[in-house]
């Protein structure tokens, strides 16, 4: 019984829309079976499936049900959405907006689970040491679990430095990791200008570090300071 503030008053469940609970029972996630009998728990499924779809490894779903007590009013077509915050993997949480005939907006808790190899490592790495193929293992697990700048990929680690002590075991992630110098301050550098119908290159001294993709400023022969993205081999790319 839901009472009005105008006085007691009975409503039927399909004007308790926009008075819905908006709980979650800790009880056992639905089956993929019984969110195909439910199109609210269908919309939820198909909304994770679609938007995991580039995720690495095995994904699975897991959709925690409502509070019994919920009561919506009758829906022909769902909207799901991510909420700010929310990631399509882990422990997350999906709305889900009714288009009519009814208004109104319901959020369901759900558990995506990626099954996938990720990058560990194999012995205790020290700051400032420099990554080798032996430093590190691949181990599988729930990448839903772990933080999403777990690297998975070897050439993501190969030849970077430690940036703080990495215990044995322990996932490796790209902020634990610093890319080499591309350009190092000092470095005499060549500069490649290019623009529409043009390319020149020229020398220069770079006057600070960067990693590839960083921006370099160089000092030309003439004196004249110009900037441009540091690349692999002292190169660096200026574009007017």
């Amino acid at each position: 019984m839901i009472r009005h503030n105008t006085g007691m008053k009975h409503f039927s469940s399909a004007r308790c829309a926009v008075l819905f609970c908006l709980l979650w029972l800790s009880a056992p996630g639905i089956g993929h079976a019984q969110s195909q009998q439910n199109p609210l728990y269908k919309a939820v499924e198909d909304y994770l499936r679609t938007h995991s779809q580039g995720l690495p490894g095995k994904v699975s779903y897991r959709i925690t049900p409502l509070d019994t007590r919920t009561q919506l009013a009758p829906c022909d077509a769902y909207e799901p959405f991510l909420p700010t915050g929310s990631a399509p993997w882990g422990k997350t949480t999906v709305g889900v907006r009714c288009l009519g005939p009814s208004s109104w907006t319901v959020y369901v808790q759900a558990q995506v689970s990626i099954q996938a190899k990720y990058l560990v490592a194999a012995r205790p790495l020290t700051s400032g040491q420099i990554v080798g193929p032996g430093d590190f293992v691949s181990r599988s697990g729930d990448l839903g679990t772990l933080p999403s700048s777990i690297l998975m990929d070897a050439e993501q680690a190969i030849g970077k430095t430690v940036k703080i002590g990495i215990a044995a075991g322990q996932p490796l992630r790209s902020d634990q990791l610093i890319a080499p110098w591309a350009v190092i301050q000092g470095q005499n550098v060549k500069t490649i200008s290019q623009g529409t119908g043009f390319s020149v290159s020229s020398e220069g001294k770079a006057l600070n570090n960067a990693v590839e993709g960083q921006v370099v400023q160089v000092r030309t022969p003439s004196g004249q300071t110009v900037s441009g993205i540091a690349r692999p081999g002292g190169i660096v790319e200026v574009t007017y």
